[in-house]
């Protein structure tokens, strides 16, 4: 991976929503829960609320999905950390002004419906969170098809947008 120039450093992604309280959350615990540490993620939020949502918290650990250090946190916490790549994971951060120290990262958009919005059952809404960590499985596990190491910045952003994109 060219953005990283020692070689065979974990890629740092950081996951960007409003309130750092779900989907964010969620991309992080899934992250870091398939990528055998190839990947190193956290999230953060432009206006963190302070606290991950009960149902993030609920279907991550019936997915067997560590939540031990899950917090919500806003994106200046995570300015020395320097991710290689930040992705947005709802329409309104994405619209946002980034920080200017995200400036050499990727910058890329999952768009994710928000499950912790959703008004319906108990089954409803549980289908809306399984569906999001499903999505995100299935990207992260596509991600990771790739060999990361060899692709130029380029090539990453393509793959990273791609990605978003289903």
């Amino acid at each position: 991976m060219l953005l990283n120039p020692q070689d065979k450093l974990p890629m740092k992604i950081l996951f960007i929503c409003t309130h750092n309280r779900c989907r964010s959350i969620l991309a992080e615990a899934v992250t870091n829960h398939c990528s055998d540490g190839q990947l190193i993620a956290k999230s953060a939020g432009s206006q963190p609320v302070g606290e991950v949502h009960p149902l993030s918290l609920q279907y991550l650990t019936e997915a067997n999905i560590s939540t031990d250090t899950l917090c919500s946190q806003s994106w200046h916490d995570h300015e020395s950390w320097q991710a290689d790549v930040v992705i947005t994971v709802c329409d309104s951060a994405a619209g946002e002004t980034c920080p200017v120290w995200f400036g050499k990262s990727i910058k890329v958009h999952w768009g994710l419906v928000d499950p912790s919005r959703l008004e319906g059952s108990d089954d409803e809404i549980a289908d809306a969170f399984r569906n999001t960590l499903a999505i995100l499985q299935s990207r992260i596990k596509k991600l990771l098809s790739h060999d990361l190491d060899k692709m130029s910045r380029e090539e990453l952003t393509v793959t990273f947008k791609a990605l978003g994109e289903n």
